[in-house]
């Protein structure tokens, strides 16, 4: 994550959240949440999808990154429109996310409803928990990536900034600049 790569955020526009291609992995706390506040998440659905309990697949599996350490998944709906032709079935067609798009319609942080996992990708955890990235090359021939090629460099920390001071708080991302900046003085 100290690293600096030739790495620009994707462009919503042109992907329509590609990643959503597969749905994505939740705790089961996280489902509760979201079926607690579905009549908040209700008016942004699509009208095939508007059966909270059809939301979710059925099957558990085990994850050491969860608070549960088990994860069910979201529904994944046929989706000509979308990278794959399939989608997360809280993809709407312009890419955007019906769980943000509610967050931000009443008035909460963009993220409130958003599992860990989305917020996470592309961004990934080692076995100690610790944010890691993918090598540029695996990240730059993903079809549909979440990440382009720049011509400048960029440190990770600045390009995931939005990502990691959401799960480390302010205090431990300026931690983590701070660990950036002495690295730099080394290198020089």
């Amino acid at each position: 994550m100290y690293d600096s790569e030739p790495l620009k955020r994707c462009c919503l526009e042109e992907c329509i959240g590609a990643c959503c291609v597969f749905g994505v992995w939740l705790d089961p706390r996280e489902v509760q949440d979201i079926i607690a506040n579905a009549d908040l998440i209700l008016p942004f659905m699509p009208e095939t999808a508007r059966i909270p309990g059809e939301w979710f697949a059925p099957v558990e599996d085990n994850d050491a990154h969860s608070p549960s350490g088990k994860v069910l998944h979201t529904a994944v709906e046929n989706a000509p429109w979308h990278h794959g032709n399939t989608a997360c079935i809280f993809c709407l067609t312009d890419g955007k996310c019906a769980l943000q798009v509610a967050a931000v319609a009443n008035n909460l942080h963009p993220w409130r409803f958003k599992p860990f996992y989305c917020i996470l990708h592309p961004l990934d955890q080692d076995e100690q928990g610790r944010f890691t990235v993918d090598t540029v090359d695996a990240l730059l021939a993903e079809k549909g990536s979440c990440l382009r090629a720049a011509e400048e460099t960029t440190p990770l920390i600045e390009i995931f900034a939005p990502e990691l001071e959401y799960f480390l708080g302010d205090k431990g991302y300026l931690a983590m600049q701070e660990v950036a900046a002495e690295r730099r003085k080394d290198e020089q």
